[in-house]
């Protein structure tokens, strides 16, 4: 795979996808622009080498152009921290896109308006991945986040670009990510959040890996009534029971040491923001439901965080959203950032976790693609990153 570093992109015009899927809030206006500063460093590169940019991203999920998804204030923003203009594109193509591409300069940017509200994105439309290259010489790809998604402006642009390479910041994720993937040890996995089902692939791949997996969040009680434990009104999988069972069985065939919260912070309802008790005894009341991990439980995990050589971190281990259920995930928080470890944050709720613990400037990495870099942890091929090593036919 080519580096940016590697081309000569003087003259050149030279498309970037990037990955400038922020958070809006409800007066259109940019909540945090961690992503957009993180493609910061590839842009300045190909500008101070004299190359015309032309930018293009998704926001959301629009099946159709919608105005509080649109990108402008993402241009805006990105203005005033290259401290230069950034062009504006009507559209994702058409005869204006195509005037405003011809008409680039040397050191100009042009950002497309989002990716989306063209249907051929998703569906990796060969005519639209045609017209997006329409003028293009290089295609860079720095958008790690989306990599995992066939898209036009991902996968199918490269198709028709003979000249392409990756950006710093997918560099940086692929780097950071291949240290998961090949620990130095001990290796400690947390995983948190909801749903089990979205973290059974990535689980059965670090059961080939680490040498201590930690569960917390909701997943947490999916494996705890599997064996049994009454867990009150805590939220529960069933129909998830036998492969969690079978999880269970492997880590110990394995031997991993696979952990599970001993204690655990109870509220009547997540509405009321109130802690009822903490419990480290079962059946937990029948009227009451986990919503963090107790005391004990994070003394546990912490202190085995604390001997860990490397540390991937993907979910929060309660519902962090609510102050008084917050605790347990911000001390997690503390730990993984005081280890003296290679700490990786797999994107998500785990970044907005460690930036309201304080510590997100103590973490090695932390990646801006939480389904691609649980993919990439899976060993899924991720197309985003598979083209940049094909030929164009």
């Amino acid at each position: 795979m080519k580096f940016i570093e590697d081309l000569d992109v003087r003259h050149k015009t030279v498309f970037v996808r990037v990955d400038f899927n922020v958070p809006l809030d409800e007066r259109g206006e940019i909540r945090d622009d961690t992503r957009i500063r993180a493609s910061l460093p590839t842009i300045q590169y190909l500008l101070n080498k004299g190359a015309k940019l032309v930018l293009a991203s998704h926001l959301g999920r629009p099946k159709k152009p919608d105005p509080s998804a649109s990108l402008r204030p993402v241009a805006a923003r990105l203005s005033a921290l290259l401290g230069r203009e950034v062009q504006m594109a009507p559209d994702v193509v058409g005869p204006e896109v195509d005037r405003l591409k011809a008409g680039l300069k040397d050191g100009d940017v042009l950002l497309l308006e989002n990716v989306r509200f063209n249907p051929g994105e998703i569906k990796n439309d060969p005519d639209l991945s045609k017209a997006l290259a329409k003028g293009i010489d290089v295609f860079v790809n720095d958008a790690f986040g989306s990599s995992h998604r066939a898209h036009a402006s991902v996968v199918g642009i490269a198709g028709f670009v003979p000249v392409k390479a990756a950006g710093f910041l997918m560099k940086k994720e692929v780097d950071f990510l291949k240290k998961a993937i090949d620990p130095v040890k001990p290796y400690v996995a947390i995983l948190g959040g909801a749903k089990t089902e979205d973290k059974i692939p990535v689980i059965e791949a670090l059961l080939e890996k680490a040498d201590t997996i930690l569960i917390g969040g909701a997943m947490a009680y999916t494996f705890l009534a599997a064996q049994g434990y009454g867990v009150g009104k805590s939220l529960v999988e069933t129909d998830k029971f036998e492969i969690a069972l079978n999880i269970l069985k492997k880590a110990k065939e394995r031997g991993v040491d696979f952990r599970l919260p001993s204690d655990h912070v109870l509220t009547a309802s997540i509405e009321s923001g109130t802690v009822a008790r903490v419990a480290d005894a079962y059946p937990l009341p029948a009227e009451l439901m986990g919503v963090d991990i107790g005391p004990r439980t994070v003394a546990a995990y912490a202190e085995i965080i604390g001997r860990a050589k490397t540390v991937f971190w993907n979910g929060p281990l309660g519902v962090f959203e609510t102050p008084a259920f917050a605790k347990g995930t911000m001390q997690i928080a503390q730990a993984v950032a005081a280890a003296k470890a290679v700490t990786i944050i797999g994107g998500g709720d785990s970044i907005a976790a460690v930036a309201k613990a304080g510590v997100s400037d103590k973490i090695s990495h932390i990646s801006t693609g939480g389904g691609a870099s649980l993919e990439f942890l899976e060993g899924k091929e991720l197309p985003g990153i598979a083209i940049l090593d094909r030929k164009v036919a």
